[in-house]
């Protein structure tokens, strides 16, 4: 009985899996840069969420009036982007903030005027599913009725929330990169 339990253990002993830290390389390529402040992080989103609204009216605005000439839509369709009140906004802006990342590498437009970079914690370059995620945790740190943008000042490394999803931080970047 007792070899039996033994060979049971040595058999399932094979096929386990152990962790192993993958993200130690990177993390310590990390250390020691310079984090952004939240001054410049606040004004980056600030800018983001003008530009994502200007680009809005200019992709959406002349969609509506082609679709309504061609009779696929009613003439008294109101379009508006009212941040968070209907489903068309969320979905623009993930989209903007995904793709901004994710082609940006970590700079969207109010980032890169801010000279500041979202860098990830696992990987080289920003994909896009770390796009999606960090684009989709601003959600979640709204939510929050805004704590997920306080933990900045409590986090050791100042990471909000939606840095903490997606596996993140924001970096300054230095003149000449």
């Amino acid at each position: 009985m007792i070899s039996q339990h033994l060979n049971c253990f040595v058999l399932t002993d094979v096929f386990m899996k152990y962790y192993q830290a993958h993200e130690t390389h990177r993390m310590e390529e990390l250390n020691g840069v310079e984090l952004a402040s939240f001054a410049s992080r606040a004004v980056a989103l600030i800018i983001d969420f003008i530009v994502s609204a200007i680009l809005f009216m200019v992709v959406t605005v002349p969609a509506a009036l082609l679709l309504d000439t061609l009779g696929f839509v009613y003439s008294d369709l109101n379009l508006e982007l009212t941040f968070f009140h209907n489903w068309y906004s969320i979905v623009w802006l993930v989209l903007y903030f995904s793709l901004s990342f994710y082609f940006g590498n970590g700079k969207t437009i109010g980032k890169a005027l801010c000279n500041i970079r979202v860098v990830s914690l696992v990987h080289k370059r920003m994909g896009l599913w770390h796009s999606l995620e960090r684009a989709l945790g601003y959600g979640a740190s709204i939510l929050e009725l805004g704590f997920g943008f306080v933990q900045y000042f409590i986090h050791p490394n100042c990471r909000t929330v939606h840095d903490r999803i997606a596996e993140t931080i924001v970096v300054r970047e230095r003149k000449g990169k």
